[in-house]
């Protein structure tokens, strides 16, 4: 079907009372909208959908919701689960979350479904939390994450407490793919819900100190939960350590504030242009504490107050990152795979000297993750295990590994995403913001920063360096360019999954190529996940590993029109490795945007 047939038929179903309907009749003189609306039905993709938000079918609104919410009532009223101990339902502040969410109740409630939903925002992790807390059968969340203001979405859980994928997301997305958007589609008016028992209403008790209810007050469960995840005792901190947090407009202030004050650090200053929760991310333009750019307005407060860090999540606060103060009085940023082998440092240390690392460890990181967290890991004796990237890939692996006797006491990824704990099967922003600053104020007893920590992990465990880049190219021709683009690699250089050459497994001309490798950088090996490798799945990632012991790796983003390149090194000093990354990404980024 083309995008005008789709447009056509969705012009003559879609209530003529609905906005959707009216956005129709808006762009219908206009064939560029119609066809970006319409070229393709919106991805039951990474954990769930994600897309601008609008009338189509490659967009999300309460149609294209509907059809995935009743796909999945029928999953799992086939599956066998026992559907009375419910879905949790959750969002952020996005706009129309709160209004999917209650769509979404409706829906799973004529269908026999129990709901549970939260009465307002909360933070990704809390969801996940819920799910294993409440013995819950699946877990929605409203949420576009990181996305610019444009962005919903829509993240679906099982009830591991992961990302669905595997065989339960095949299935889903088999149920999705059945229906129509039009009808077919179940709904219970959610008072009527309420009333009748099938929709819970969470408590609301996310500043409260007791339980309202021992099983219910998820808030009140979720803080006790991350009170547990202190890793030192006070007499080894300073916690006078000075920060300032933002929660970038998102679900973050009150639970990120809340456990920073129940564990004693009183000196943080909130950005309070950032408190708020706001739609429109006024103050930021892209909530995203990934970019530098988002930490502006929290810079000019650390300058004023007098910060040694600034901490910043993201609007669903499953993401985290930080800035810290240099010696020349400025703040850097610190990317993900720094954070997250700092994190790891810090707690292996900790927890070996309170004897927690004496079973079966594990760690699990994204195959595009550098290497310094493995190799401190290893160090320690914790085994280290890769996952494709995406939460729902690495918290994926944590029931296997428990079921092989394993602790998984870390998981991350270079996206400044970590889960530092196997409680919570997805990215946990407030844990983490809880055990930077409790990692700062260690360092501070010992007179250190956290620069000199990073340094002195740098000194002990090699000097590493990462880049990236991303190309964005959007709509249906950016799409289709990227497929080029990894194709031309993959042609050119990956002859098969795990090649070595020479080893006869290419031809004369291959072998040459691969030789001379990308810009005369020189390929050793290159593993190509199209069709698995060794414990991975099929995924389209290239990752290329130089002969001098340096890689760089290539995917298309599953939830934005990008192609992502990730660049490491490690080098005798970081000088050498930052010069090295730049050398391969300068060469490998050249030849890509020479693929028309």
């Amino acid at each position: 079907m083309t995008a005008q047939e789709r447009y056509k038929e969705w012009l003559s179903a879609c209530p003529v009372d609905s906005p959707v309907y009216a956005e129709l009749l808006d762009i219908a003189e206009n064939e560029a909208e119609i066809r970006d609306r319409f070229f393709q039905v919106i991805a039951f993709g990474t954990a769930g959908l994600r897309g601008i938000y609008g009338a189509g079918t490659n967009r999300m609104n309460p149609f294209t919701v509907g059809r995935a919410t009743q796909g999945i009532a029928d999953y799992i009223n086939a599956s066998g689960e026992d559907v009375s101990k419910g879905v949790v339902l959750c969002y952020d502040c996005r706009y129309h979350s709160d209004e999917l969410a209650r769509l979404s109740a409706e829906i799973l409630a004529a269908n026999g479904i129990r709901v549970y939903l939260f009465p307002d925002i909360r933070p990704t992790p809390e969801l996940s939390y819920a799910i294993r807390a409440l013995g819950a059968v699946s877990g929605i969340n409203m949420t576009a994450s990181h996305n610019p203001k444009e962005y919903n979405g829509y993240k679906v859980y099982w009830k591991d407490g992961a990302q669905i994928s595997g065989t339960v997301a095949d299935g889903m997305t088999a149920a999705i793919e059945k229906l129509g958007f039009f009808s077919g589609i179940k709904k219970l008016p959610l008072a009527q819900a309420v009333k009748d028992g099938i929709v819970t209403v969470l408590p609301d008790d996310q500043t409260g100190d007791t339980a309202e209810d021992p099983v219910l007050d998820i808030d009140f469960r979720y803080h006790e939960y991350l009170m547990t995840l202190r890793q030192r005792q006070d007499e080894e901190l300073d916690k006078s350590v000075c920060a300032v947090y933002t929660p970038l407009n998102g679900a973050g202030a009150v639970p990120v504030q809340r456990i920073l004050r129940d564990n004693g650090f009183e000196n943080v200053f909130i950005v309070k242009e950032q408190e708020e929760p706001d739609p429109a991310f006024t103050t930021v333009g892209y909530p995203n504490p990934e970019d530098p750019k988002a930490f502006a307005l929290s810079e000019k407060l650390a300058k004023k107050t007098g910060a040694e860090l600034i901490i910043g999540t993201d609007p669903d606060s499953d993401r985290m990152a930080i800035e810290v103060r240099g010696t020349d009085g400025e703040y850097h940023f610190v990317n993900g795979n720094q954070m997250g082998a700092m994190l790891i440092g810090y707690m292996a240390a900790a927890q070996k000297a309170a004897g927690k690392l004496a079973g079966k460890t594990a760690m699990v990181k994204s195959i595009v993750t550098g290497d310094m967290g493995a190799a401190i890991c290893r160090s320690y004796g914790i085994d280290v295990y890769e996952a494709l990237t995406g939460f729902k890939n690495i918290c994926g692996r944590i029931p296997e590994l428990e079921a092989e006797g394993y602790r998984v006491f870390f998981a991350y990824e270079e996206s400044i995403g970590c889960a530092p704990d196997s409680e919570v099967r997805d990215k946990d922003a407030i844990a983490a913001s809880l055990i930077t600053m409790e990692m700062a104020a260690y360092y501070k007893k010992r007179g250190m920063t956290l620069p000199d920590a990073l340094r002195e992990m740098y000194g002990q465990f090699g000097h590493f360096a990462e880049g990236d880049h991303n190309f964005v190219l959007k709509g249906e021709e950016g799409k289709l360019r990227i497929a080029r683009i990894m194709e031309y690699f993959r042609n050119r250089y990956a002859c098969g999954p795990g090649c070595v050459c020479p080893e006869g497994c290419c031809t004369p001309a291959q072998e040459t190529e691969k030789a001379a490798g990308i810009g005369s950088l020189g390929i050793g090996k290159v593993i190509d996940y199209k069709d698995g490798y060794e414990d991975i799945p099929a995924s389209n990632v290239l990752r290329f590993y130089l002969t001098d012991g340096s890689w760089f790796a290539m995917r298309p983003s599953g939830t934005e029109p990008k192609l992502k390149f990730y660049f490491y090194a490690k080098e005798e000093s970081t000088e050498k490795a930052k010069a090295r990354v730049a050398m391969i990404k300068e060469t490998a980024l050249a030849e890509a945007d020479s693929v028309e």
